[in-house]
């Protein structure tokens, strides 16, 4: 009977050992798109930058192409991803998905000759990166068609359907229809061909509705458009649009073709008028756009548009105030148990650091110190430590900081902004250690170098602020080329100081037709600190952080 249980028992656990699962988790590897580039790209309406806009909390890219390329047959002639991952596009969209590169390259050299990238972005692609897990990628391409009809005296822009292909055109009451000057008719884009070409003939007909042979850069067939032509007894257009920041304001408006406006603009309160350089004035077609500078801060202001000795339009408008950066001195903090906070006890914050994260396993590890850049009041010292059980960045940032989830933190980034600071203006002294601490297998390379401190500002239009998580398995960071940031600006040293040293953050405007809704500085130690990598000991203090406005 003995020998029965033993044997009995025996199979039990045998049987039990073969249900045992292999539970042990794969490692979190992230699978993202770092850039991708397409033939004909070019920058957004009101951007300076043709770079794609890649979002990696959203997984989405954006880009857009002028008009010389189809974008239903687009190639791909970069498109470069993190950690090797393999790329799965969807099938239906591939000119030919048996050729498809399934890496990323850095340029069409680096793939086999035989490979096409070709790809119908008509409509928003889907692309899987797979590492040890899938991450599912939307890429949408926005073709952008500028069309343009400019004759002789015509009155405000052309009135353009390009679903109907219709086109409506009003000239001054005084111009023959039968003789009209055309000096541009852009139908098809700028690269695109209309035939017959009204701009090689002196003067053109439009006494009665005209068709045209239309195609784009890319197309070989034509189009019929119809183009009506007719006379009004208005001169211009009065509406002037401005757009305003805190030291200049952007006019633009519309005028009669060959016509040249004259703009005056003064302070309500003033009787002078002052007026704009004839130079100074870009006209294109019937459109004129002028910037206006050296304005007062957060002061009304009148502008008054005139062409030929009579009054076309008129505007008054508001220039933003110069809004300073709140507790940029650093002055302020207060103490609760071993939590470090920089704000004043009971007052409101502003900005906030990593602390709450750090104090649930060790001591605050930045925190104020009397070692300022002018001898009074606080500054912040910002260390990076080994806190037990990894490693912790110091840092500060305009937001504040939500929830820990285990050993990983939960911030919301961005506090409300609504001005145009042309520049951060900052203080700062750091103690640069070599990287010791690699938080993933991918900065493995970092081992050995210097560390260095990042401080960074941007200036945003979200909606809310930015939800920020460090666990890698639900990692959100910010990211400079989000489609939110209207300006950026940053400062990246591994190099040691013995004293303080200032320096002026030029903020780059990527924008020039928007205005911010959240302000983020953010300031740390190590540049890695969201990956936990960075040396033990670097060690950054900043002391009076101002914005500039000029």
């Amino acid at each position: 009977m003995i020998k029965k249980l033993i044997c009995y028992t025996f199979c039990i656990l045998a049987i039990a050992a073969c249900a045992i699962e292999n539970d042990i988790p794969y490692p979190i590897v992230d699978g993202s798109i770092l850039d991708i580039t397409v033939e004909g790209q070019c920058a957004a309406e009101g951007s300076s930058s043709s770079q794609a806009t890649i979002d990696k909390n959203s997984y989405t890219v954006k880009l857009y192409v002028d008009d010389t390329v189809d974008l239903r047959n687009l190639r791909i002639t970069k498109l470069t991803v993190s950690n090797d991952a393999t790329l799965l596009i969807d099938s239906t969209v591939c000119n030919n998905y048996a050729k498809f590169p399934t890496v990323g390259f850095g340029s069409l050299d680096d793939i086999p000759i035989s490979s096409d990238t070709r790809v119908d972005f008509s409509s928003t692609v889907n692309m899987t990166l797979r590492t040890y897990q899938d991450y599912e990628w939307k890429i949408t391409v926005e073709q952008i068609v500028k069309r343009s009809v400019v004759m002789e005296n015509q009155i405000g822009n052309a009135i353009i359907d390009a679903i109907n292909r219709n086109v409506i055109v009003y000239v001054s009451k005084d111009q023959r229809l039968d003789q009209i000057k055309v000096t541009t008719f852009d139908l098809g884009g700028e690269h695109g061909t209309v035939y017959p070409d009204p701009t090689a003939e002196t003067y053109y007909d439009f006494s009665q509705p005209r068709t045209f042979y239309v195609s784009q850069g890319w197309e070989e067939t034509s189009l019929i458009w119809t183009v009506y032509v007719y006379q009004t007894e208005e001169s211009a257009s009065s509406e002037v649009s401005v757009f305003t920041r805190a030291t200049s304001a952007t006019l633009s408006g519309s005028v009669q073709s060959g016509k040249e406006p004259v703009i005056e603009y003064k302070k309500t309160t003033d009787s002078d008028w002052t007026t704009q350089p004839s130079s100074s004035i870009d006209i294109s077609g019937t459109n004129y756009t002028t910037l206006l500078q050296q304005l007062t801060p957060g002061t009304e202001y009148e502008c008054r548009v005139s062409v030929d000795g009579v009054a076309v339009g008129s505007h008054t408008f508001n220039t933003a105030p110069t809004t300073p950066l709140t507790d940029g001195s650093f002055d302020n903090w207060n103490q609760d148990g071993k939590l470090w906070n920089p704000w004043p006890a009971g007052g409101t914050s502003f900005w906030d650091t990593g602390n709450k994260g750090a104090v649930t396993i060790s001591d605050s590890n930045s925190i104020p110190t009397s070692e300022t850049c002018n001898g009074s009041g606080q500054a912040a010292s910002l260390e990076s430590k080994y806190l037990v059980l990894k490693f912790a960045a110091g840092n500060i940032f305009t937001g504040s900081y939500v929830k820990t989830v285990g050993t990983n933190g939960v911030l919301s980034f961005g506090r409300p902004f609504t001005s145009f600071p042309s520049k951060l203006r900052i203080n700062y002294k750091y103690t640069s250690a070599t990287i010791d601490k690699v938080g993933e297998d991918a900065l493995a390379y970092l081992k050995g170098r210097p560390d260095s401190c990042h401080i960074y500002i941007a200036l945003t239009d979200w909606d809310e602020p930015l939800e920020i998580r460090t666990r890698p398995s639900e990692r959100q960071l910010f990211d400079k080329n989000d489609s939110h940031v209207i300006a950026y600006a940053e400062y990246i040293s591994g190099s040691s100081d013995t004293q303080y040293q200032q320096k002026d953050l030029v903020l780059d405007y990527k924008y020039s037709n928007r205005t911010p809704k959240y302000i983020l500085v953010v300031a740390s130690a190590s540049k890695y600190g969201d990956y936990f990598t960075g040396g033990v000991g670097s060690k950054l203090l900043i002391d009076n952080f101002e914005l500039i406005y000029e």
